[in-house]
């Protein structure tokens, strides 16, 4: 089963998910977060969406607002509205019966999946597909013109995937609150980081970079071919059978093999 829902962040925002659902009912559940500027429906999460759920997982993949379907301006966006948002839609797997909870992003997604996972007692493993090794500080992301408007009008504008943006000083004040080495003691989840040697974005070294944080307890697998979005139908193949395999592994090592 497969059905369009939206369900409330703290903020009073309706936020738009596609919820899958597999013909037996589950207590697995992994929840996905899509990366920056993009909505749910990208190859990548709608894939490994429909894996898991083949594989007897109930799925929620959602749009953070001000993105996609969902209510909320874009501007107002940052890494503690998306944490929060990622726990609405924790609040909503528990209510359909989830007591098994992974998380799973893709880029800025993965991000805020792991540093999610630190906050959320309820998660049992996070998956990071294509991630950064820091916060999206402003030298990370910003041109010279860009962070000479930011630091004037305290606001900057920026196309995207077809739209006109904006964000503001806060967004980036924000995310220097999230260091990952800092988090590190609170994340004592398994954890699997997935990355592309071809990736254009966020290069490979920052997945080494994040198994070096903490290689207790972590795999990091590495695709050969795959880039950022990882486009290619082989090597999201891949992907996507890999994460199942690992998040069914740890279901059932915790005793949840339905």
């Amino acid at each position: 089963m497969q059905q369009q829902i939206q369900f409330p962040n703290c903020f009073g925002e309706k936020l738009a998910g596609t919820f899958h659902a597999p013909p037996e009912d589950s207590r697995r559940g992994i929840i996905l977060g899509h990366c920056f500027t993009c909505s749910r429906h990208t190859r990548i999460l709608r894939d490994v969406s429909l894996a898991l759920v083949t594989g007897g997982f109930k799925v929620l993949r959602f749009d953070f607002s001000g993105n996609g379907q969902s209510e909320g301006s874009f501007s107002e966006s940052s890494y503690s509205k998306q944490i929060a948002e990622m726990n609405s839609a924790a609040s909503f797997m528990s209510a359909d019966g989830v007591s098994w909870l992974g998380l799973a992003g893709h880029s800025m997604g993965a991000m805020v999946a792991l540093l999610a996972a630190a906050e959320i007692n309820k998660v049992r493993a996070v998956c990071t597909l294509a991630a950064k090794a820091t916060a999206l500080h402003t030298t990370h992301f910003l041109n010279e013109s860009q962070l000479q408007e930011l630091q004037s009008a305290g606001q900057v504008h920026f196309a995207s995937r077809g739209r006109d943006l904006e964000l503001t000083q806060a967004f980036f004040d924000d995310a220097t609150k999230y260091e990952l080495s800092n988090i590190m003691p609170s994340l004592l989840q398994p954890w699997l980081i997935v990355h592309g040697d071809q990736d254009e974005v966020i290069p490979m070294k920052d997945a080494h970079r994040l198994y070096q944080y903490r290689p207790v307890n972590t795999e990091l697998v590495i695709i050969t071919g795959a880039d950022h979005m990882f486009s290619q139908d082989k090597q999201r193949q891949e992907v996507t059978e890999l994460v199942v395999k690992w998040f069914k592994k740890l279901a059932l090592k915790d005793g949840f093999g339905d």
